[in-house]
């Protein structure tokens, strides 16, 4: 029978080694965080100072305030219905919640606010993502 002598040596560059290569195989085995497609792509210009935007299909609305470009999912945060924008704010037509231009709940029965999307400008477009 073979005897095998372990060295100072062998014994550190296992040390070494080993996290070296689980590091490799985790980053190799986890699957990369996937970026979120574009919902939709809008001119700047073509969006009101003081107004919105409405795109029904996207179920997204696209607000100006100043300089500000905010874009919120028209959602309804208690059931799902798409929310009908009108001059005073947001109703759902399924059950009656209220929603300011904010988003927020003024009745329910939402109890948590319109989500807000995110909004990158990009020289002279907006691209609103989930």
């Amino acid at each position: 029978m073979e005897t095998i002598r372990h060295t100072r040596r062998s014994f550190i560059t296992a040390l070494i080694g080993l996290p070296l290569l689980l590091t490799g195989l985790w980053r190799f085995l986890t699957p990369k965080a996937a970026k979120k497609p574009a919902l939709l792509r809008v001119p700047i210009a073509d969006i009101p100072a003081g107004g919105a935007l409405i795109f029904r299909q996207e179920r997204v609305a696209v607000m100006r305030e100043g300089t500000t470009f905010i874009a919120m999912s028209l959602v309804c945060t208690h059931l799902g219905c798409t929310v009908a924008v009108t001059p005073d704010g947001m109703v759902c037509p399924c059950h009656g919640s209220h929603f300011d231009r904010a988003g927020k709940v003024l009745t329910g029965p939402a109890e948590r606010p319109l989500a807000r999307l995110v909004v990158e400008q990009v020289a002279t477009e907006l691209v609103v993502s989930g």
